[in-house]
Formats: structure tokens, C-alpha cells, sequence
């Protein structure tokens, strides 16, 4: 079985963590409706309103998709993580398609927003 997941920040082509995409089908480069802010080091997407993220889906197996919510801090306990496992729509090659995003749970008041939705060639601002 295998899913298919946005990627919006340092698991993009050309970040630090892309290594972590070892194993993954690259399906192409879209945009997802949303929010990005700067947490750290890394980003957080808050998903909707009429901005657009920039990222790359990638087809992923049972076994990667678990390192990944490792990675992302997704747990089965039920503690509150920084970011949760969610379904969004992206269009792909023409074609509207499901697939997980990590969506960052803690708002955006405290944050710096990415201006241009962007990770890679971020313009961050209050």
C-alpha cells in the first residue's frame, strides 16, 4: 500500500532533511491553500484562506510514512504534538489528489508568517 504526501519545508528537494525522502516516488511541485510560519528552523503549515504554499508531493510506503510521523512527531497516544497527520486535496499533473500533510497545531500568533509561501526562498515577516 502506498500514500501520497506534501512536503512543504525541510523535507523538500534541495533542504536538510530531504534524506528522509529516501525511498519516495517525487510526483511533482504544487500549492496548497494556507498559511507557513517560521517555527524555528523549520516551518509549520496551517492549511486554508487564500495564500498558497509551495511544495512537492511524493508517493510513500507504509514504512517511510511512519518514519515520517516519527519525524513530525505524530503519536498514537493520543499526547498533543506539534503537528498532526492531515488529508488535503493538491492538484498534480492536471488531476485533482489526495494526500497527507503535516499540519502545524499551535496557530500562528507567536510566529513569524512566510510571505511568499515558500520555504526554500522564504520571506518571513510579522
Amino acid at each position: 500500500m502506498s500514500d501520497r504526501v506534501f512536503v512543504y519545508g525541510t523535507l523538500r528537494r534541495g533542504a536538510s532533511d530531504h534524506w528522509r525522502m529516501d525511498g519516495a516516488e517525487f510526483l511533482g511541485e504544487t500549492s496548497v491553500a494556507g498559511t507557513l510560519v517560521k517555527i524555528d528552523w523549520y516551518p509549520g503549515l496551517i492549511l486554508g484562506g487564500e495564500t498558497q504554499v509551495r511544495g512537492e508531493v511524493y508517493t510513500v510506503d507504509e514504512k517511510l510514512l511512519a518514519k515520517l510521523d516519527e519525524f513530525e512527531g505524530i503519536t498514537n497516544d493520543g499526547r498533543t504534538g506539534e503537528y498532526a497527520r492531515v488529508s488535503t486535496t493538491v492538484e498534480i499533473r492536471g488531476e485533482s489528489r489526495e494526500c497527507y500533510a503535516y499540519e502545524w497545531q499551535k496557530g500562528i500568533a507567536d510566529y513569524e508568517i512566510v510571505m511568499n509561501g515558500n520555504w526554500l526562498t522564504k520571506d518571513a515577516s510579522r
